[in-house]
């Protein structure tokens, strides 16, 4: 029910959330969305998406054919600063030879910039070094005050959602270190289980990503079987 939503965050899971709020819901109608959240987006009001992030594009953590599919949006135009994108490549040579996927970032990044702007009602906007200091109202979200390479700035919006990282839910008795299940390869050491995904690297790849990593870790599991299982062993295990 309102206009402007800011999202905190550089990866992947900001710029899902911000498309979805940014684009027109008659775009998801050939794919698998849920219907009650088509609903829900076909009734929102908003209509400017803000994507905020406390460092620069080159540190930025989106993978580029997720960026690349932003100028595709046929309702919503999006921006990203072409002098922040500059700046990104100036600071990346510094250290060396720009690394492949940031290269391929920094392009796709470029390429949103290039991309003609249609004043479109809808538009999707990436704000680099961008620090929130301070979220603005009183009895509900008016804005967000960040801190700028340029001094103070506030970002006037209704609706603030913040996807800055990640850290698997604890299970007692089963260790874990920066935010993931302690593993060797999907094994954790001292019993019976396996970690997939994000549980087992942290929070990196896409859904292809994981998909093959959990393909990966059952062949894994099934070489740690010795021996079949009688149908005695199975039914001991499901009995309890």
């Amino acid at each position: 029910d309102c206009n402007t939503a800011v999202v905190i965050g550089a990866g992947n899971v900001a710029m899902d959330v911000a498309r979805m709020l940014a684009l027109e819901p008659t775009e998801l109608d050939e794919t698998d969305t849920a219907l009650h959240a088509i609903d829900a987006l076909r009734k929102s009001n908003i209509r400017k998406v803000v994507i905020s992030a406390r460092r620069g594009p080159e540190h930025a953590a989106f993978t580029s054919p997720e960026l690349r599919d932003l100028p595709k949006l046929e309702h919503t135009d999006v921006y990203i600063n072409e002098e922040a994108i500059a700046l990104a490549h100036k600071n990346a040579e510094a250290k060396g030879e720009i690394e492949k996927h940031l290269a391929s970032n920094l392009e796709a990044m470029k390429l949103i910039a290039e991309t003609p702007k249609h004043g479109h009602e809808r538009s999707l906007e990436f704000l680099f070094s961008h620090t929130p200091k301070e979220i603005i109202g009183k009895e509900k979200v008016e804005g967000i005050l960040y801190s700028t390479p340029n001094g103070d700035v506030t970002i006037a919006c209704d609706l603030v959602i913040t996807a800055i990282g990640y850290e698997a839910t604890t299970i007692p008795g089963v260790k874990y270190e920066s935010g993931k299940i302690t593993n060797t390869d999907g094994r954790v050491a001292g019993s019976n289980m396996y970690v997939v995904g994000w549980a087992k690297r942290g929070p990196s790849g896409v859904i292809g990503t994981n998909k093959s990593d959990a393909a990966e870790v059952v062949k894994l599991l099934i070489s740690d079987l010795k021996e079949a299982k009688t149908a005695g062993d199975i039914t001991e295990l499901l009995t309890g």
